[in-house]
């Protein structure tokens, strides 16, 4: 992994000619780590939103094909390649196995985290995840379930849960109570931080998982109405709160 200081350089050469955004709710950024952002994806801008404009070094959850040189190519074409670039085939594999030799090791060197399919094998993940926390490096997950239509006023799927299991493995490995950090990104340019909210961990875990799965869920749609100007923002608040 990357030193702090090519991290920042490449980061901040990407917000210059990727990016460029406004960063909102800077006040609520932690002083120090660890911490875990939790984030809606954006498509392949979202990832590149969240580290280019949260002056923190991030490490964030990414699925695991795209660090595996044998499979990145073919997730690059159906992710990126075709549905964004619009690019057809036999075109469309040529760049993607061309942008494959670049992402994956930019990625493992930036101290992604792979995400492997499936619940069963997301303690590979969390074990993963968990020397970085201890170090009191901050995460960065992208929760929304692809397998799930978006929601229409927001383009967000609802959030999977998983994220919520490394509150309760930290816990039991250093005593110490892990905070999560809302984060909504929009297209407009802007990328907004909320309020945090800490794991408990002597609550029931199932319940703590739905608390702060849905608190994130709900925290992030908000925001994201809040940066598009949406009057919808306030009805969210009010069903979240019934």
């Amino acid at each position: 992994m990357m030193n702090d200081v090519w991290y920042h350089f490449i980061t901040g050469m990407m917000d210059l000619f990727l990016w460029g955004g406004e960063l909102l709710g800077e006040e609520n950024l932690p002083k120090h780590g660890p911490a875990v952002f939790i984030a809606n994806h954006l498509d392949a801008i979202g990832p590149i939103a969240a580290v280019c404009s949260i002056p923190l070094r991030l490490c964030p959850w990414i699925h695991s094909d795209m660090v595996d040189p044998e499979l990145a190519p073919a997730y690059l074409n159906m992710d990126f390649v075709e549905r964004q670039l619009h690019l057809k085939p036999p075109f469309s594999m040529l760049v993607s196995r061309a942008l494959a030799k670049i992402t994956v090791p930019l990625l493992r060197w930036l101290g992604c985290i792979p995400v492997y399919q499936g619940y069963e094998n997301m303690p590979r993940t969390w074990e993963a995840s968990l020397p970085l926390l201890l170090e009191g490096r901050s995460l960065l997950i992208f929760p929304e379930d692809p397998a799930l239509e978006h929601d229409p006023c927001t383009h967000m799927s609802a959030f999977q849960k998983g994220f919520v299991r490394l509150g309760e493995i930290y816990h039991e490995r250093s005593g110490q109570w892990l905070t999560y950090y809302p984060v909504a990104i929009h297209a407009s340019g802007v990328v907004m931080v909320g309020e945090p909210a800490t794991h408990n961990p002597f609550a029931s875990p199932g319940s703590e998982r739905h608390r702060l799965k849905d608190l994130m869920e709900t925290s992030v749609k908000r925001m994201y109405l809040q940066s598009e100007g949406g009057e919808l923002a306030g009805v969210l608040t009010l069903q979240h709160k019934g």
